[in-house]
């Protein structure tokens, strides 16, 4: 039997998740979506910071607008997901000056 191996990415990222709060007018949910991991996804490599936990979203059919918490402190960052799992807009929300 022949083994073929397709090469793959793997991200490994642990996603610490405390809490996570709809602001768009529904209940907290415990569960993730789609967005809200993209989002985990890109900070945590952006701020080269596993340690990642959903402050905040609110859906919208343009982009789903997810804060997310950074660290132990949870130092805000901004990002926009989008429904083809693509995310823009990562910023930090914080002030710099205590960076």
């Amino acid at each position: 039997m022949k083994r073929i191996l397709m090469p793959t990415a793997v991200l490994f990222v642990t996603l610490t998740v405390a809490a996570c709060e709809d602001t768009g007018g529904s209940t907290a949910s415990s569960e993730l979506t789609p967005a809200q991991q993209a989002c985990l996804r890109d900070v945590a490599n952006t701020t080269n910071n596993s340690q990642v936990v959903v402050l905040s979203s609110a859906f919208s059919e343009a982009g789903t607008q997810v804060t997310v918490g950074v660290g132990e402190d949870r130092a805000p960052w901004n990002c926009i997901a989008y429904s083809d799992g693509a995310t823009a807009g990562i910023e930090f929300l914080g002030d710099e000056g205590a960076l």
